[in-house]
């Protein structure tokens, strides 16, 4: 182990699919990030900011009922609308959410939820300090 932990390593972050062309173009031609590297059998390897991310073929998915994976934007209407041009749809919740599915946690932040085609729950939110 690095002497001062992991906390200066860079992380891979990972992504469970069971149709990995699906989600090929969904966190390519959707979400917007860059295909690096087409490692099949095994997954589909995304840059997400400097952050690896591992599509991984899996044979059998549940979908966690929680969010997954997510990213911090600067202007979440920006951000839904930006996926909304790209016919990703925001999840709605038995809590209150604006027009664009944007809720507003007690604290100030805005969070927005979307799932990729397997099913996972991925979101966008924008921070308030």
């Amino acid at each position: 182990m690095p002497a001062a932990g992991f906390g200066s390593q860079p992380i891979i972050a990972f992504v469970p699919s069971m149709n990995i062309e699906a989600a090929r173009a969904f966190y390519r031609d959707r979400v917007g990030l860059r295909l690096v590297s087409d490692d099949l059998p095994f997954a589909l390897v995304f840059d997400a900011n400097g952050v690896m991310l591992r599509v991984t073929k899996v044979e059998f998915l549940v979908p966690a009922p929680f969010t997954i994976l997510g990213w911090r934007v600067p202007d979440i209407a920006e951000s839904v609308r930006y996926l909304q041009s790209a016919g990703v749809q925001m999840e709605r919740y038995p809590f209150e959410q604006d027009e664009l599915g944007i809720w507003t946690s007690p604290g100030g932040s805005k969070i927005a939820w979307f799932k990729d085609p397997d099913g996972n729950t991925l979101s966008v939110t924008q921070f308030e300090p």
